[in-house]
C-alpha cells in the first residue's frame, strides 16, 4: 500500500466469493496462538497460495456477506499478514465491527466483485469514497462510514487510538 492517508494503492487484488467464513481466514487450530502466528495461517486451508503471493498492501475484493461466521479475530489476522484493505459487496456486521476494533479497513461497494479480476491493481480513496480498477479505469462508489469508525480503522484499532488519546493506560 502506498499513497497518502486518504488514497491507498494496491498492487494486486485477491478475489473471494460470497459467504467467506471467518473460519477460512483464521483456522480454528490457530485461535489460541499469538496474533503473529495467526497471521501465518490466513486462508491456508482454502487458498494456500495466498500468503506465498501476498505483498504488503495488496487488497481483497469480496462478494456478498464477507466475513460471516464466528467472532474470531480474522480482521486482525488480515491486517497482520499485510492486507492493505478489503472492499466487498457486503460485509457481515460482526466481521465489520471486528475490522473497526482491530484497525483493518473494510468497506462495502456494490458491483465491486464484477469490476475486478484477480490480480488487478486497485486504488481506494476515502476522501471521495471511491474504488478504482487501475487496469480498466472503472470507478465505483464505496459506502461511506462515519468519521469515528474510519479513524479507528485507519488508526490501528480501538485500543491504540484510546491509548494515544490518553483514555487508557498503554498496554
Amino acid at each position: 500500500m502506498s499513497g497518502s492517508n486518504s488514497v491507498l494503492h494496491a498492487r494486486k487484488v485477491w478475489k473471494f466469493g460470497d459467504n467467506i467464513n471467518t473460519d477460512l481466514m483464521l483456522p480454528g487450530p490457530f485461535l489460541t496462538r499469538s496474533p503473529e502466528e495467526q497471521a501465518t495461517a490466513v486462508f491456508i486451508n482454502n487458498r494456500p497460495e495466498f500468503l506465498r503471493g501476498l505483498q504488503p498492501g495488496d487488497a481483497i475484493v469480496g462478494g456478498f456477506n464477507y466475513g460471516m461466521g464466528s467472532s474470531r479475530p480474522a480482521a486482525r489476522s488480515l491486517r497482520n499478514c499485510g492486507v492493505g484493505f478489503l472492499v466487498a459487496e457486503t460485509i457481515n456486521g460482526l466481521f465489520f465491527r471486528n475490522a473497526v476494533n482491530f484497525g483493518f479497513l473494510a468497506l462495502e461497494c456494490l458491483g465491486v466483485s464484477k469490476a475486478f479480476d484477480e490480480g488487478d491493481p486497485a486504488e481506494l480513496s476515502v476522501a471521495d469514497w471511491t474504488v478504482r480498477n487501475r487496469r480498466t479505469g472503472q470507478m465505483l462508489q464505496v459506502t461511506p462510514v462515519p468519521d469515528m469508525l474510519l479513524s479507528l480503522m485507519t488508526g490501528g484499532g480501538i485500543l491504540p487510538v484510546m491509548e494515544r488519546q490518553g483514555l487508557i493506560a498503554p498496554r
